[in-house]
């Protein structure tokens, strides 16, 4: 049974953020972002002692990477998958499982969706892009 658009894998790109660890320092992004009118689709924040790493999605990624180096910001772009998925146990292991099948590694990921929602945003960042989006595809079709 074919399940069009089921998972709608496809590549963009992230931003990594590098900022300071203090109150005040993503809300300063944020701003920046809304002031330009430029949607966050996913967003972690992983911290060290002194650094966040703010990794994000968004809908302008040319024009947030202006708006980012304007102010000195560090920003570093790479590479992820988006994915929209079913908000269903066992939605990510089938993914997973997929790519691990194919040597894909997954190094990072997040995730989010409400309790009530039918589908949820996944954002994986995987060792081969490109080979694990023509997999993915590939399992959307079956």
């Amino acid at each position: 049974m074919k399940n069009s658009a089921q998972l709608a894998p496809r590549i963009v790109q992230q931003l990594a953020i590098f900022l300071e660890n203090k109150p005040g320092a993503l809300a300063s992004v944020c701003d920046a972002l809304a002031g330009a009118k430029i949607n966050i689709y996913g967003l972690t924040v992983s911290d060290t002692t002194d650094h966040a790493v703010v990794r994000m999605v968004v809908d302008n990624t040319p024009r947030a990477l202006t708006i980012f180096e304007s102010h000195g910001t560090l920003v570093i772009e790479s590479d992820v998958l988006m994915i929209q998925n079913d908000n269903k146990p066992g939605s990510l292991s089938r993914i997973a499982h997929t790519l691990s099948a194919r040597k894909i590694n997954i190094e990072y990921g997040y995730l989010a969706s409400m309790p009530s929602a039918k589908k949820g945003l996944l954002i994986l960042r995987v060792t081969d892009a490109k080979r694990a989006l023509t997999v993915l595809k590939k399992l959307d079709a079956e």
